[in-house]
């Protein structure tokens, strides 16, 4: 049996989860990892996806997170999201909105490093549109 940890998911409006789980998958800027007890320390960006969460009891659940940041110690993992919301409360006009406040302000980006985040922030929200509100 895999050994437990505290993980905790918070936005700026409220905590949204808080409790011993087996495992988390989140989404880093790098690619999706796995948090397990005993992950070696680690603070990284996240971009906007799916967080799955495997609790202690056994039960799963899932949240969407629209950017933020995580810090990963052995015994546990805080994730601290600039928007959070649980996978079945989300709703297409949200996204799609965020996809068009993007490509507007893409479209009126000067500099090239400001241009690249946006289009790699573009592409992971159609990713996401796709995940959570299949079309």
């Amino acid at each position: 049996m895999a050994d437990n940890f505290n993980f905790e998911l918070v936005s700026p409006e409220r905590l949204l989860v808080s409790g011993s789980v087996s495992e988390v998958v989140i989404p880093a800027s790098e690619g999706e990892m796995t948090v397990m007890a005993n992950h070696a320390p680690t603070m990284t960006t996240i971009k906007p996806g799916v967080v799955t969460i495997k609790f202690a009891d056994g039960k799963n659940d899932s949240y969407v997170v629209f950017g933020g940041f995580a810090d990963i110690v052995p015994t546990g993992c805080t994730l601290l999201a600039e928007s959070a919301v649980h996978i079945e409360e989300v709703k297409s006009e949200d996204i799609v909105r965020r996809i068009e406040a993007a490509r507007a302000e893409l479209e009126n980006a000067r500099e090239d490093d400001h241009k690249y985040g946006l289009q790699s922030y573009l592409a992971e929200l159609t990713t996401l549109q796709g995940i959570v509100v299949p079309v």
